[in-house]
C-alpha cells in the first residue's frame, strides 16, 4: 500500500476546484525524452506528451512547461507535478499519450487539502509511474 492511500480523505471533489487552485499547479514534461524504441527522432516523445498535456490542460488553469531533462532516462517518459509549498512528484514510464493523466493528477493536487496527490482517483500510470515524492524545503528537518 502506497503511503498516499491514507490521505485519500483530505481531498477536496476535482470539480469544485477553482481557478486559483489550479493556477497554484505547474506539470513539468521532459521534452529530451525518446520512446521506448530510443530512437533520436523529432519530434521526440517527450514533446509530444508536452503537446498532449497542453491540449488536456486547454480548458483549465494549469501551467504546463518542459525541461531538457529530467535525469530519469531509464524510466522513459517523464513528468513532474509541482505546487508551492506541497511534495513535489516525479512520474515516468509515461506515453506520449499520457497528457490527460497529469492533467488528473494536477487536478487532484490543486483540490488536495493535505498538500499531497491522493492515491484514490490518480490514474494508473500516475500509480505505477511514482519515482519520487520531494518534501518541500520548509518540511526539512536537521
Amino acid at each position: 500500500m502506497d503511503q498516499n492511500s491514507s490521505f485519500s480523505a483530505g481531498t477536496a471533489d476535482i470539480s469544485s476546484a477553482n481557478v486559483d487552485a489550479l493556477a497554484g499547479v505547474t506539470v513539468i514534461v521532459c521534452a529530451s525524452c525518446r520512446d521506448e524504441t530510443g530512437s533520436d527522432a523529432h519530434p521526440r516523445a517527450g514533446e509530444l506528451l508536452a503537446d498532449e498535456t497542453r491540449r488536456a490542460a486547454a480548458d483549465d488553469n494549469i501551467r504546463v512547461r518542459t525541461v531538457e531533462c529530467l535525469g530519469n532516462c531509464k524510466r522513459r517518459l517523464s513528468a513532474a507535478i509541482l505546487r508551492d509549498g506541497c511534495w513535489s512528484y516525479v512520474f515516468g514510464d509515461l506515453t506520449a499519450t499520457s497528457g490527460a493523466d497529469l492533467v488528473t493528477g494536477a487536478k487532484l493536487f490543486a483540490t488536495s487539502t493535505d498538500g499531497l496527490i491522493p492515491w484514490r482517483g490518480r490514474p494508473d500510470s500516475l500509480k505505477r509511474g511514482l519515482v519520487a515524492r520531494i518534501p518541500p524545503l520548509d518540511m526539512l528537518k536537521d
